[in-house]
Formats: structure tokens, C-alpha cells, sequence
């Protein structure tokens, strides 16, 4: 009788399914992982160029290694710029929240004056009138 349990893949094989041999693994190791990471290729892809590794002349393999690290690098700066403008924003943010804040107060301390000098005046007035009220 047969074992129902599959056996395990030769080699490794990533969270995605690309089924890469061990022997390529060791052999290139930062090669497929720059291919694993790599953004613009899907799996399909990705499985196509581990299966054609072991055929590829020194060259095209460097050639390949180049263009991998050229696009790890261009995604990189991109998320750093993209993350000097996130940041810009999020200051941005606290500047608005400030200035509202400040426009707020400063609305809430003339509220308060011009309250506060209508009372003034109301007791002046009050004032002159016992005075003016005294004198006749």
C-alpha cells in the first residue's frame, strides 16, 4: 500500500511555490534572492529564470544579477523619496494642526477681551451714572 503523504520537494521551496534546487541555492544564493524579491516579475516568472539558471553563460547570469539589483536600487530611492514626502506631509500636518490650533485660542483670547471690555464699559457707564446721579 502506498503512502499517502507526499513526500517533501527536493530543494527549497519558497512560501510563494518556486521550487529552486538546493544546488542552486548554495551555488547563487544572493541571485535568488534578488529573484525571489524582485517586484516586476509574478511567480510564473520568477520560476522560469531559477529553471533556466543552471543553463545560463557567466555573463548572461551577471547580466541578470545586474538588472535585479538596478531595479532593487530604483525601488529603493523611489520609497525613500516616497518617504521624505510622507514625512513632509505628516509635518505638514502638525503645521495645519498648529495654525488651528493658534487660530482657535486666539479667537477663544478676543472672545474673552471683547467680553471683557463690554463689562469694563458697562461698570464705567454704571459709574458715571451714580456719579452724574450724586452731583444733581
Amino acid at each position: 500500500m502506498a503512502d499517502p503523504t507526499p513526500s517533501p520537494p527536493t530543494g527549497q521551496q519558497a512560501q510563494s511555490g518556486l521550487q529552486i534546487p538546493e544546488d542552486l541555492l548554495k551555488k547563487h544564493p544572493d541571485l535568488i534572492a534578488l529573484i525571489k524579491g524582485s517586484e516586476s516579475m509574478n511567480d510564473e516568472e520568477r520560476q522560469y529564470w531559477i529553471n533556466i539558471l543552471p543553463i545560463m553563460t557567466p555573463e548572461q547570469i551577471q547580466n541578470l544579477r545586474d538588472i535585479l539589483e538596478n531595479e532593487r536600487k530604483q525601488l529603493a530611492a523611489i520609497d525613500a523619496k516616497y518617504q521624505t514626502e510622507i514625512e513632509k506631509l505628516g509635518q505638514a500636518e502638525v503645521v495645519r494642526q498648529t495654525e488651528e490650533e493658534r487660530t482657535r485660542r486666539r479667537r477663544e483670547r478676543s472672545d474673552k477681551e471683547a467680553t471683557h471690555k463690554k463689562n469694563e464699559d458697562r461698570t464705567a457707564d454704571d459709574i458715571l451714572k451714580q456719579i452724574e446721579k450724586g452731583g444733581q
